[in-house]
């Protein structure tokens, strides 16, 4: 792990609680009353910024995730299986037992100032929530935009936390000075559905009122709008209400697509399917017999109900927020092709 070899002190001072798992680097493990039922593992990493291999086809070349696993709780997340690098269950573990960089601005801003640094584009929110509740306590963000911003890396960030009002001012300030990208994942208006299979995110209308603040700051606001659950939201009268939320929050651009099952996060969401909705379970089944996707006849399907429903709210295809950077107080280009596929935009 990157942590390693890490010495286990915080500012010079000893851990004022002892580490309940055995990774090496470990500063402590903390528990309060504020988050019932979650443990902080607070680590010392050797690194921040982490590289995207070459030969992704993802349109950014590095990445930022201050946390692993993810208090959002989202039985379908794709990100699941990274708990399992370290010896923790991609279920329950993986919404409970939370890593924090507790040093992350101190080493983004050394990285940021070494010569080799060529200020590519930095994606936040690619594998957990930045702005999940913990951000909350720790309050890495600020460094983190700040760090960004002063050394002239133009940077996105793709959340389902409404935490991230704290910080439009910096976000205001930051793009300014660089090209700022911002994404809200929303693909449920359903407070009932949210609730049951999301039960650790803000409702979706806090997440609505986030698009609309973000606009209102002259921020570009993108929406990713996954996973649509067979079955579940992609009725005809749930895409409406969806498409016609975002439209009316004011969102750039929407991009839509169907759940995907990767291992790690198929277990966990079958074992929900199984408990809430049990005869839905054999259709899903078959759907995904083939493995992480749905079938083609599927997917083509549901493309076509994405597009008549964005297409009747003036909505624009392609969330944007990762690709189509622009500085502050200029039009966001747009698109008409997906700037990335459901595919694609599943993988962060």
């Amino acid at each position: 792990m990157r942590w390693e070899g890490q010495t286990v002190t915080v500012d010079g001072v000893a851990p004022s609680a002892p580490a309940l798992l055995p990774l090496a680097g470990l500063v402590r493990s903390v528990q309060t009353p504020e988050f019932a039922g979650i443990t902080f593992h607070e680590v010392a990493a050797r690194s921040i910024l982490n590289r995207v291999p070459p030969t992704s086809s993802m349109p950014f070349s590095w990445t930022i995730n201050p946390f692993r696993g993810c208090s959002h709780a989202c039985v379908y997340c794709f990100a699941r299986k990274t708990h399992s690098y370290l010896d923790l269950d991609t279920g329950l573990d993986f919404d409970a037992q939370l890593v924090v960089k507790i040093n992350a601005v101190e080493v983004l801003t050394r990285e940021l100032a070494r010569p080799s640094w060529e200020r590519e584009h930095v994606a936040l929110g690619t594998n957990t929530d930045p702005y999940q509740r913990a951000e909350g306590r720790y309050r890495l963000m600020p460094g983190i935009i700040g760090a960004l911003a002063d050394s002239g890396t133009p940077f996105s960030i793709l959340t389902k936390g409404t935490l991230l009002a704290r910080d439009l001012p910096l976000l205001k300030a930051a793009a300014r000075s660089v090209p700022v990208g911002m994404g809200i994942s929303l693909a449920l208006v359903d407070p009932v559905l949210a609730e049951a299979i999301e039960p650790g995110t803000p409702a979706p209308k806090a997440r609505l009122a986030l698009i609309s603040r973000l606009r209102e700051a002259g921020l570009p606001c993108g929406v990713l709008a996954m996973p649509v659950l067979p079955w579940l939201s992609d009725g005809d009268e749930s895409l409406d209400r969806l498409f016609g939320a975002l439209a009316a929050a004011g969102a750039t651009g929407v991009t839509a697509g169907p759940l995907h099952l990767r291992p790690g996060s198929r277990e966990w969401f079958m074992q929900w399917l199984a408990t809430h909705h049990p005869r839905l379970v054999p259709r899903y089944e078959e759907l995904y017999r083939g493995g992480s996707y749905a079938s083609k006849e599927y997917r083509d399907w549901l493309s076509g109900r994405i597009r008549l429903f964005r297409g009747k709210h003036g909505l624009t295809a392609g969330a944007g927020f990762f690709r189509n950077l622009s500085p502050a107080g200029q039009q966001e280009p747009v698109d008409a092709r997906p700037a990335v596929t459901p595919v694609q935009a599943a993988l962060f």
